[in-house]
């Protein structure tokens, strides 16, 4: 097992960047792809970047491609999520996940997964 927790979370301004940060303890963490999730509210939570084990593929929503970068460091234990040009529709909580289930990226089926850090874009 893994355990994540997120950290990096506030209240921005449109426009501004952020920068996510989840560390996990555990198991080794080379062995686990990884991604950020953002549910906001009545919304359903959505993938917006994954990771490969060792970080030589990502993925990205379209919401965030061109705006937000996934980085690994498997000696640190950590995941960021760099977010620049923040929207108020990028308002959510932000949770970080991982699998060790070998799947496509895109794919939203993670088993771990963190307590989630609010990321809120004001105009």
């Amino acid at each position: 097992q893994v355990q994540l927790v997120e950290s990096g979370g506030g209240l921005v301004q449109a426009g501004d960047s952020l920068r996510l940060s989840c560390t996990a303890s555990g198991r080794a963490f080379s062995g686990y792809a990884m991604g950020w999730f953002r549910q906001a509210p009545g919304k359903e939570r959505d993938l917006v970047a994954a990771i490969s084990r060792f970080g030589g593929s990502t993925w990205y929503s379209d919401s965030a491609k061109g705006r937000f970068t996934i980085s690994k460091d498997n000696v640190k234990n950590t995941v960021y999520l760099q977010m620049n040009s923040l929207k108020p529709e990028d308002t959510a909580v932000y949770y970080c996940a991982a699998t060790s289930r070998g799947r496509s990226l895109g794919n939203p089926d993670y088993e771990y997964w963190g307590q989630g850090t609010q990321v809120t874009v004001s105009t």
